[in-house]
């Protein structure tokens, strides 16, 4: 028993930190100090704010998307709630021994399946896309991604990915939602 809540602990602890991770990656730099200041002269740092604010427009690096991080959240809270049941089945004193054991099966699976989605979410990111949003349910695995175009080689190779990573993945479905 002691193993089951060691992974349990584990899992738990592993998916914060993918979550935290995606929440700091995601974030725009807000900070006006940027290290180099401290060795500069006031005269360089008044030219290059002349040089910058002259001719060009300043855009962000980061993707923007409100649509994502709303279905992300509602997604947990889902989860949330779904965990928080379990638990409560398992602290109260009705339940079987196998009862039990479904259960914390159930909730090894919610720590497993947000782990995954996040893992998969920075994945595709590293291929260049801006934003994915993976969500798995039973064997399926829906995929967006903000991409003005998606080809059947992009889609194919986000797939194979996908399948890789998630062995339980038994149909895979990768959608593209334009930037802008």
């Amino acid at each position: 028993m002691k193993v089951k809540k060691r992974t349990v602990w584990m899992l738990t602890l592993l998916s914060l930190v993918a979550v935290i991770s995606v929440y700091y990656v995601n974030e725009p730099n807000n900070m006006p100090f940027d290290g180099l200041t401290i060795f500069s002269d006031e005269t360089n740092d008044s030219m290059l704010t002349e040089e910058t604010t002259s001719d060009e427009s300043v855009t962000p690096v980061y993707a923007e998307s409100a649509l994502f991080e709303e279905l992300r959240m509602e997604v947990l809270n889902k989860r949330s709630e779904q965990r928080a049941d379990l638990e409560s089945r398992i602290a109260s004193n009705d339940m079987s021994a196998d009862e039990i054991n479904e259960a914390y099966t159930a909730m090894d699976d919610l720590t497993v399946r947000n782990a995954t989605e996040g893992m998969l979410e920075m994945l595709i990111r590293s291929l260049g896309y801006s934003d994915a949003l993976v969500q798995t349910e039973a064997g399926k695995v829906d995929v967006i991604v903000i991409a003005d175009e998606l080809g059947k080689t992009q889609a194919n190779e986000i797939i194979h990915i996908v399948m890789k990573q998630w062995g339980d993945a038994k149909k895979v479905q990768v959608s593209f939602q334009p930037a802008s």
